[in-house]
């Protein structure tokens, strides 16, 4: 008969505790199985446990996937045992069934609640960044890193503020006129600076910042593809107010963004400057796509008629497919990443928020 050991367990959002009531163990195995997904832990040791020294079993199945890495650690008392989430997030228990093993119970030395994991989780973001801050104090003290981040948004910075200005002085100055020269007058700093905006995506990729992927790599390529193709590609679009609004609404979003980023490098926060970064893409973000949508849906006709970009067929059949086909598909995954950007910055404004009011009280 298979004895089985008493386990005690705990979490965190990104991982599992399992403490095993075994002295001087020697684990035997201590394996994930492939049952759907990684559901399934399986332990096996030899121990002086409840019922003395003998080979001590158990089995769980765990309430939702985790990795298949599991890291075990045995003492003279105990075999600790830590399994990582395959999703980061908070469980209801720790198994399928409601009704939990006989031997399993909850580890109180390491039980938090998930409020109190939260609080864990910011009170170490913040002692990372005070030791960071007490670096970046020390005289003499220069980090490559943050000299990169710091003359990258500097320059993206300054370049959009000139795009922002020039635009809004040539408003007043010239009127309605000005919405029709912007491609001429704008377009060289734009393409600089949306050019230079794939070093974002870089750094998302190699872990220079800590920011998703794909939300990078769908603003950058998506904002690039309406500049170069859309833009850049067709004269006819050149004199187009569609331009003008295009132009206003990107640079406006990021003349807040990128300051915030410099002040960042620093572990330094302006309120103001934090709270226009987390709230004026709400109303700007959705029109900028609008705009872009715009711009899309006028150089469709223009596409079909002078058949740029059109691919062509074999003999067989004859003639070409028009770039417009993909324009129209385009216009599709341009809402399906304005939704995915959308709560992407929604959830960063909630976290950021949440995370100071909680401060506060």
């Amino acid at each position: 008969m298979t004895l089985t050991p008493l386990v005690y367990w705990a979490q965190r959002h990104e991982e599992i505790y399992l403490r095993v009531e075994l002295t001087d163990a020697q684990v035997n195995t201590i394996f994930d199985l492939f049952f759907f997904f990684f559901c399934v832990i399986n332990c096996s040791a030899r121990g002086h446990g409840a019922k003395g020294q003998n080979e001590y079993e158990f089995s769980l199945e765990f309430l939702f996937p985790v990795k298949p890495e599991v890291s075990y650690k045995s003492t003279q008392r105990q075999v600790n045992v830590v399994v990582r989430k395959e999703k980061r997030g908070w469980w209801e228990r720790l198994v399928t069934q409601e009704r939990k093993p006989v031997f399993l119970a909850p580890d109180f030395d390491r039980w938090l609640e998930e409020s109190d994991a939260e609080m864990e989780i910011r009170e170490k973001e913040e002692r990372r960044n005070r030791l960071r801050s007490a670096r970046l104090k020390e005289p003499g003290h220069c980090n490559l890193k943050t000299g990169f981040l710091f003359a990258y948004n500097l320059v993206q910075f300054l370049g959009f503020s000139w795009i922002f200005v020039n635009m809004t002085v040539r408003l007043f100055i010239f009127g309605k006129d000005s919405l029709y020269d912007t491609f001429h007058t704008i377009s060289d700093v734009m393409f600089f600076c949306q050019t230079l905006a794939a070093v974002e995506v870089l750094n998302a990729a190699f872990g220079v910042v800590r920011t998703g992927v794909i939300p990078t790599f769908i603003q950058v390529v998506g904002r690039n593809f309406i500049l170069f193709i859309i833009f850049g590609s067709l004269d006819e679009m050149h004199n187009q107010p569609v331009v003008f609004f295009v132009f206003y609404l990107w640079s406006a979003i990021e003349i807040f963004r990128y300051p915030f980023y410099m002040l960042g490098c620093f572990n330094a926060e302006w309120k103001t400057l934090t709270w226009l970064r987390y709230t004026v893409w709400i109303p700007l973000y959705p029109l900028g796509v609008l705009a872009e949508a715009v711009a899309v849906l006028q150089a469709i006709p223009i596409f079909d008629k002078n058949n740029l970009f059109s691919i062509p067929l074999p003999k067989a059949i004859g003639g070409s497919l028009s770039f417009s086909y993909v324009l129209q598909g385009y216009l599709i995954l341009m809402f399906l990443g304005l939704f995915i950007n959308f709560r992407h910055l929604h959830k960063q404004r909630n976290r950021r928020f949440r995370t100071k009011k909680r401060k506060a009280n």
